[in-house]
């Protein structure tokens, strides 16, 4: 019988113009030297990443699983099955840390209903280093996810998560596709309150890094493009 082979939660950097010796620690590049099997969201992204932090590896020897929005959910038991056989895989997200606002925490559930074991390891996670740098309530938080694409249901959105924030001392985290974020912030300010505090965390980790807390009354005085970068948005209403 063979002894059943662990799951490891490899991060990965959160921009490709990020140097992964820079972003993670050494265990990520180690466990890298002895993983061959790897469930990923893109197969060429996460080629590139293997081969810029452990260049002597064998890409033909790799054996690559993709999970994204197109993945069938029936073929996630299929993923895990060379664990079952005695092998370690690795799961990684498109950026930062799989599992967290990541499709990967799917393979995580069955993982443990198979009794596998979870390894995560360190890395850069946006939501946790943009909490860390906005000056807001790192007690009590809660990430959203993405908003609702339509206007009335965004804007009813934004103003219940204000309310939590007020009267929970919560601070709501919350995303967009990056193509729409200069959208997202006008709705922000036309939306909330004028003493309500909001955080944009862009490009966290990367040369272009921009995090900055302000009033909504204060944001409305700024020029600001955030056109297909990697944002987090944090509101209270303190």
């Amino acid at each position: 019988m063979n002894t059943i082979g662990k799951l490891y939660l490899l991060p990965v950097p959160l921009g490709p113009d990020a140097n992964p010796k820079e972003v993670l620690p050494e265990t990520v590049e180690k466990s890298i030297e002895f993983i061959d099997h790897y469930i990923v969201e893109n197969e060429k992204t996460a080629r590139r990443f293997i081969k810029a932090i452990l260049p002597s590896k064998k890409q033909p020897e790799l054996k690559i699983s993709v999970l994204n929005k197109h993945t069938e959910p029936s073929e996630h038991h299929d993923f895990i099955k060379p664990c079952l056989e005695g092998k370690n895989v690795g799961l990684m997200s498109e950026a930062g840390c799989p599992g967290v606002a990541d499709p990967g925490a799917a393979i995580v559930k069955i993982a443990h209903e198979k009794g596998i074991q979870v390894v995560p390891l360190v890395g850069p996670s946006s939501i946790l280093l943009a909490i860390m740098a906005s000056g807001m309530n790192g007690q009590s938080f809660a990430f959203n996810g993405y908003l609702p694409i339509d206007k009335g249901e965004k804007k009813n959105a934004l103003k219940n998560f204000e309310k939590l924030s007020h009267e929970k001392s919560q601070s709501q985290l919350f995303i967009e596709t990056p193509y729409r974020n200069n959208k997202l912030v006008e709705d922000i300010l036309q939306t909330l309150q004028p003493s309500t505090h909001l955080c944009i965390a862009c490009d966290i980790t990367l040369s272009t890094e921009y995090i900055k807390t302000k009033t909504v009354a204060q944001w409305k005085k700024e020029k600001l493009d955030l056109h297909n970068r990697p944002a987090i948005f944090i509101i209270h209403k303190f």
